[in-house]
């Protein structure tokens, strides 16, 4: 099974910059990381077994291709993410209170909270998306939802 690129990218690119926006944690560097994902999608023809694997591949490049560009010493120097929320439109102010505390969490949090709550993996998806093992994400993910529940819970005693 192969999509063309149009396609690919119509269905997936939001997903795929979610992905990367909760690593990089800027709008560039995720518009970069989308594009590039989709460049390595159109030079690498392949068959997938079926849409669920094409998506966990670009979800897969896209996370490391983010990782890297993070982690290079030339991207350091970017504006904080915080400066991107104000183009963000949420819903209620909720989600953006909460899309604040998630992007608060450490890199490994982020990336299994945006997996298992947003795209909808599973534990054991994740652990084979991830190269870890099924306890580790769900550590990770227990973490996480402690640290957010810390947090959420302190801005709400705030505002009392």
């Amino acid at each position: 099974m192969r999509l063309s690129a149009d396609q690919a990218y119509a269905k997936y690119a939001d997903r795929v910059f979610a992905a990367a926006f909760s690593v990089c944690r800027d709008r560039a560097d995720a518009d970069d990381v989308t594009q590039d994902t989709f460049l390595r999608y159109l030079s690498r023809p392949r068959d997938y077994a079926d849409e669920e694997h094409l998506r966990a591949w670009l979800l897969r490049v896209a996370v490391n291709r983010a990782r890297d560009l993070k982690r290079a010493f030339w991207r350091r120097s970017r504006a904080p993410w915080e400066e991107t929320m104000a183009e963000l439109a949420f819903d209620e102010p909720a989600d953006g209170r909460l899309f604040e505390a998630v992007m608060g969490l450490p890199e490994k949090y982020r990336i299994a909270v945006h997996l298992h709550y947003y795209e909808g993996y599973t534990v054991a998806e994740m652990a084979r998306l991830l190269s870890v093992r099924e306890g580790t994400v769900k550590s990770w993910l227990a973490r996480a939802r402690t640290l957010l529940k810390n947090t959420l819970m302190e801005e709400w005693n705030d505002d009392e």
